[in-house]
């Protein structure tokens, strides 16, 4: 007798509900199994060798796993990471057990318990602005980019003029862009300096014009809270600040104390100087967790946080597709994921070994990168070529279940 044996790539407990019904098993069983079929890597860091070792014994009678530092049983580290390996199921029980330990672990099986049920979020959220609501979620939403300069890496000096700058923002919202994201300063490795006078002088009169001619939320993507100040005050809604509210030019955090006075949300990108890090993705998830701290101490909301992880900023070529393949983990902050990677050079770098290759041979390639990143959990993408992501973001999120 032959049999047919498949691996199965399932995610969420719908997939999984789905195929034990399919299969014919009773709804009482398929309750009580589903947790088991979701299995999570989880990493907890800080640990001192007792609370390890009480984590893995915990993890190891329930039939899950902890990979720990090979000193800690005899405590010759002050300090250790976790790697716990489990199902959903396991990990309820491990969370139950914990909460009835010492030596911290309560608090680790809270914050256990929350990246967790961030991680499976699920459903639409809404994240109101001046004038309307951010439904993220449903489905994916695509923010086309209006650059107001004449040095930026794609279309610098292209858009330049206040008139072509509102048309090509106009342009972008026919093609079906949800969000238009205005930037009066060139980020790319190398760009010359802008004062907030100047960068004001470029972006505020296209606001004005795009604000009379389409009801579309509108980003104004600086790191200066004057500029951003004045943008809102002009009619932008969102705020996109490649510094992630810690530019060390705004040392007492007025980028974070605007956000809070207008309720405007803020996309808050990842950016370092240089390209060293311990841990790419840890690294990553503290300065993130920085950031909100430092929001919500201005008196924002972390519902107001959308993360960026910033490709192309402060990273490798390596990193950036590191951090592309492993994107998801950031949805552990509870906040969610744009993505930007629209033309840049890690595009650029994966077809030619380098950052030649023309702008228009580069569509393809970001359109990869895109459906890559609403798989690993973008909710906004961020692009040039709104027309052609749209169909990439369309037919993407069909396939993720959006």
């Amino acid at each position: 007798m032959a049999y047919t044996v498949r691996v199965f790539s399932l995610w969420g407990e719908e997939a999984l509900e789905k195929e034990m019904t399919a299969l014919g098993v009773s709804p009482q069983a398929i309750a009580h199994m589903v947790a088991k079929g979701r299995f999570f890597l989880v990493r907890a860091d800080g640990l001192s060798p007792v609370a390890a070792n009480i984590l893995k014994q915990d993890m190891l009678s329930r039939g899950g796993e902890a990979a720990v530092h090979a000193g800690v049983i005899v405590h010759q580290v002050d300090k250790t990471g976790t790697l716990l390996m489990g199902t959903l199921a396991q990990y309820r029980e491990l969370i139950t057990k914990l909460k009835k330990q010492q030596f911290g672990l309560p608090r680790l099986a809270a914050e256990i318990e929350t990246a967790l049920a961030a991680q499976m979020r699920t459903g639409v959220r809404t994240i109101p602005y001046d004038g309307g609501n951010l439904e993220l979620g449903k489905r994916t939403l695509v923010m086309g980019i209006v650059n107001v300069t004449p040095d930026s890496f794609s279309d610098g000096g292209n858009f330049f003029d206040v008139e072509k700058a509102i048309a090509h923002g106009l342009s972008l919202a026919a093609a079906g862009a949800d969000i238009l994201d205005v930037g009066g300063e060139s980020t790319r490795p190398g760009a010359a300096l802008v004062t907030a006078e100047e960068e004001m002088a470029r972006v505020l009169p296209v606001i004005q014009g795009l604000k009379k001619q389409t009801d579309l939320p509108i980003s104004i993507d600086t790191y200066k809270p004057q500029v951003a100040r004045a943008a809102l005050l002009e009619g932008a809604h969102i705020l996109n600040d490649v510094w992630g509210m810690q530019w060390e030019g705004d040392p007492n955090h007025e980028m974070a104390a605007v956000a809070a006075e207008y309720g405007a949300p803020i996309i808050v990108m990842h950016n370092q100087i240089g390209t060293a890090y311990k841990d790419l993705m840890g690294d990553m998830i503290d300065f993130f967790s920085r950031s909100i701290d430092i929001g919500l101490a201005r008196g924002m909301k972390q519902e107001q946080i959308i993360l960026d992880p910033g490709i192309g900023f402060g990273k490798t070529p390596e990193q950036n597709l590191e951090v592309l393949a492993r994107m998801k983990e950031l949805t552990a902050l509870g906040c969610p994921l744009l993505l930007g990677t629209s033309r840049k050079s890690v595009v650029s770098y994966c077809l030619t070994g380098d950052n030649t290759a023309p702008m228009e041979d580069r569509v393809f390639g970001t359109a990869a990168t895109v459906a890559l990143g609403i798989q690993n959990g973008a909710d906004i993408v961020r692009v040039h070529d709104v027309k052609e992501m749209l169909q990439t973001v369309k037919i993407t999120d069909k396939i993720v279940g959006r």
